[in-house]
């Protein structure tokens, strides 16, 4: 059941949607691009989840067994979700989704361990909020545990704003696009 969200006035952004090439704080090549809808890119991100840390692991996502990984990417892979992917070469790094919730997406991200603190999950939020864009997302929001400070952090210097903190969880949103942009 959606609720009713504060969400902030003014338009963030701009923001550049996929693909993106940059050169992570570790000298990595990585690429951005929007989920192709292949196996491939199915089994590189389920093989992504089953060796993410369980210490990484909030809000009971990602699942922890190869089933239910499976099932929760069913999930997040419907015909009205947004995925990005952060590729180092054949390997998926990262990975940030935006999933249909009333009049607006929720978004959950997330980056390997292997590549954390090198960059790439600020690339990944950017290019994925350029993508909502480019598809007529208006309104994102998201929680955050609110001792995660490295990501709170994060979501802050891209523009979100703490909407609700009444729990241990913070509610942080974003607005994209005003809504008067007919057709995207």
């Amino acid at each position: 059941m959606s609720r009713d969200r504060r969400f902030p006035d003014q338009v963030a952004g701009p923001f550049d949607g996929p693909p993106r090439r940059f050169e992570d704080r570790e000298g990595r090549e990585i690429e951005i691009r929007a989920h192709d809808g292949g196996d491939a890119e199915y089994e590189a991100l389920a093989s992504m989840y089953d060796e993410f840390d369980p210490a990484d692991r909030a809000q009971g996502i990602p699942p922890s067994d190869e089933r239910r990984i499976r099932e929760w990417l069913d999930n997040i892979f419907c015909e009205t979700c947004l995925n990005v992917i952060a590729w180092d070469g054949e390997t998926a790094a990262g990975h940030a989704t935006l999933v249909p919730d009333g009049d607006a997406y929720e978004l959950a991200i997330f980056v390997l361990q292997a590549y954390q603190e090198a960059g790439i999950g600020t690339h990944l939020l950017e290019v994925l909020l350029g993508y909502g864009v480019e598809s007529g997302v208006e309104k994102v929001w998201l929680t955050v545990e609110r001792w995660n400070q490295p990501a709170v952090g994060l979501y802050k210097k891209i523009g979100f704003e703490v909407s609700d903190s009444e729990s241990f969880e913070m509610e942080m949103a974003i607005r994209l696009t005003d809504g008067s942009d007919e057709g995207g």
